[in-house]
């Protein structure tokens, strides 16, 4: 399968959300990062996928936040620096600059067993004609697998966001009884 590509028509306009820039400010980022890839790897769209994933993990600086809108992906790439989510807005948005269906998914990734708990970890799925959704995670530089818990995917991130709140302790007692009688009679003929 080589770049670009068309999607059949029959499934073209479902697509369509997946396939538009989630930025509404237009930056030529994502674009030529997108046109350089695509150079570099000869449109093998694996390839593409594979070199793509790998230039983000080995290129942008993790940092933890645990609040507000994913950057947009010029400002990830030109930073290099980022959380989950806007490592997962850099790579759907460099997708959709050549023509691939991305969309943003939002869950947990089963990470060492000892640890005590669990942040939401964010990636990015892509759509291949005649393989379907396939995730990449381009924070751990991984093709997304059984370890990736997905919660929620969207077009747009904030639609696959955490839902926020505050959670309070409350003391509760149940206090319950439970007489179970059983009556049986015979009849005999």
């Amino acid at each position: 399968m080589t770049l670009p590509f068309d999607y059949p028509s029959s499934l073209l306009k479902q697509l369509e959300p997946y396939l538009y820039s989630y930025s509404f400010v237009q930056d030529s980022s994502a674009l030529e990062l997108a046109q350089e890839i695509a150079i570099a790897t000869q449109g093998n769209t694996l390839d593409f996928l594979f070199a793509l994933n790998q230039r983000i993990y080995q290129n942008c600086e993790y940092i933890t936040r645990d609040s507000g809108e994913p950057f947009p992906a010029g400002v990830t790439w030109r930073k290099r620096i980022g959380s989950c989510r806007d490592y997962a807005v850099l790579f759907m948005e460099v997708c959709r600059a050549i023509g691939i269906a991305a969309r943003f998914v939002s869950g947990y990734q089963e990470g060492d067993a000892e640890q005590k708990s669990r942040d939401l970890h964010a990636w990015v799925e892509i759509y291949l004609p005649g393989a379907g959704w396939r995730g990449y995670d381009p924070t751990l530089g991984l093709i997304v697998s059984d370890r990736h818990i997905p919660l929620a995917a969207s077009a747009i991130p904030r639609y696959a966001a955490a839902v926020e709140g505050i959670v309070t302790p409350v003391e509760m007692g149940v206090n319950t009884t439970t007489e179970l009688q059983a009556q049986i009679s015979l009849t005999v003929l």
